[in-house]
């Protein structure tokens, strides 16, 4: 009964998120459904655990939220991605479309802007490519995932997304873990893009397919002036640069050194602390402010085209209020997921995924784990973040006994998390499918064809490192 009741739940929330309801109002009422096959009364499962569990994904992560989404709306106000992306669009060319959109979404994404701001800064160029080079435009909305979601938000060390953010407060490691592993990660995830877009692209224009007529959200060339691309650039390389600085990843003698001791000063007013050592938080603490001076570096930059539409206020404003939606769905996903795991009716399932492993260590059984719950949630963040709160302290002891370091233990859960995020009911993708003007019955095929190969790329991280010993 328990688990039949764990099924059902899992089923309505991935149909009621397919059919565009909002995670935040169904997670909690599909949470207790859950909860009736166990011994625990509804009411205290919804107070107790899942607002507890909102509670503390936010108190940790908002910070991220907040200032990424600002940073996006003012990059964005201010012209700057759109004269980042031009410039790359421009030095590659209509015969290089696949790879200018791939580069193109990579490069904003790894600077720091929100995921769903490239995707609407980089669906125009997208098509405007792909039109002039006459490649099917249903192969758009597999191009972009490819180059946004994958490589640069959840494989290149360094990057600022909140996927690569969640392992550093389980494993008190930085942004740059494993920079090896996330390297050979990254090739991976761009040639399976790269690769099978081309590919396709062949096939089809063989057999004399084309672009196709399209009415529905087809842009036109952006003619207003833009700032120069490499005054554009600046706020990216700022956030990259700072964050490596703040961070410290390679313990440089000159770079900054986070006080091991600024916490112990709270500990009298018995506080709720996000973490109890500097080490576990200092990642958030260091983008943080890599984020916030690449939002002053980006107002300064763009601040006459950020006058002449209305003002600094407007972007402030639109991404604070956008951040608290974005977090509040995480949260949602994340807090159903661990009701879901508290539950008696889910202790077999997850015995059964600590039994998953490759020589001595719990890598396999990392990746088995990040995707089964990341296509529960249809979201990388909230699967990621599911999956180390229900076995991430046992995966971390695991780890340390069979001498695996834990930058290697975070960068394949990130690895992972970029595999089963493209099932249907995943939220990121019925948007990015509706920026493009398409449907699931015309675009998903290449989508699903990606899925089956990004799965692959956190079980090959894992061979590469048992292989190399390279992290």
């Amino acid at each position: 009964m328990d688990f039949a009741m764990i099924g059902i739940s899992l089923l309505c929330l991935m149909v009621f998120a397919y059919r565009g309801y909002s995670i935040i109002l169904f997670a909690p009422l599909f949470a207790m459904i859950a909860a009736l096959g166990s011994d625990f009364g509804l009411m205290p499962v919804f107070s107790e655990i899942y607002m507890t569990k909102v509670a503390e994904y936010v108190k940790t992560y908002f910070p991220v939220f907040l200032l990424g989404a600002v940073f996006a709306k003012v990059m964005e106000g201010g012209g700057l991605a759109h004269s980042v992306a031009a410039a790359i669009v421009r030095s590659l060319g209509r015969e290089r479309a696949v790879l200018a959109v791939l580069l193109g979404c990579g490069v904003l994404t790894y600077g720091g802007l929100s995921v769903f701001v490239v995707a609407f800064v980089m669906y125009p160029f997208a098509a405007i490519l792909f039109r002039a080079a006459d490649i099917p435009k249903r192969l758009i909305p597999a191009t972009l995932w490819m180059g946004i979601f994958t490589y640069a938000m959840v494989a290149l060390p360094g990057t600022p997304q909140i996927q690569n953010i969640i392992p550093t407060t389980f494993f008190g490691t930085t942004t740059w873990a494993a920079p090896a592993l996330g390297l050979t990660g990254a090739a991976i995830y761009f040639a399976f893009g790269w690769g099978w877009i081309c590919y396709r692209h062949k096939k089809l224009a063989a057999n004399g397919e084309g672009y196709g007529r399209h009415d529905l959200n087809e842009p036109q060339p952006v003619t207003a002036a833009l700032p120069h691309w490499r005054a554009s650039a600046i706020p990216l390389l700022v956030v990259v640069v700072a964050n490596v600085y703040m961070s410290n990843p390679f313990h440089w003698n000159f770079a900054f050194h986070w006080d091991a001791q600024s916490l112990s000063v709270l500990k009298p007013l018995k506080l709720s602390l996000l973490s109890a050592s500097v080490e576990r938080i200092q990642a958030i603490w260091s983008l943080n402010i890599a984020l916030g001076l690449g939002i002053v570096c980006a107002a300064i930059i763009g601040r006459k085209r950020i006058s002449r539409n209305g003002g600094l206020l407007l972007p402030l404003n639109s991404g604070a209020l956008s951040s608290v939606s974005a977090i509040l769905n995480t949260a949602s996903g994340y807090a159903f997921g661990a009701v879901i795991a508290s539950l008696s009716g889910f202790q077999s399932v997850k015995q059964a995924l600590l039994q998953f492993k490759l020589g001595q260590g719990p890598l396999l059984s990392e990746v088995v784990t990040t995707n089964l719950m990341v296509a529960f949630t249809g979201s990388s963040s909230g699967g990621i973040t599911i999956a180390l709160g229900m076995l991430g302290e046992e995966w971390l002891a695991w780890a340390q006994a069979s001498g695996i370091q834990p930058e290697v233990v975070h960068r394949i859960a990130c690895l992972a998390s970029g595999g089963l995020d493209t099932v249907p009911h995943g939220g990121a993708l019925v948007t990015l499918i509706a920026v493009c003007g398409l449907t699931h019955r015309e675009s998903y095929y290449d989508v699903f064809v990606l899925t089956l190969l990004k799965v692959t790329v956190g079980f090959l991280g894992v061979l590469f490192y048992h292989l190399t010993g390279l992290a």
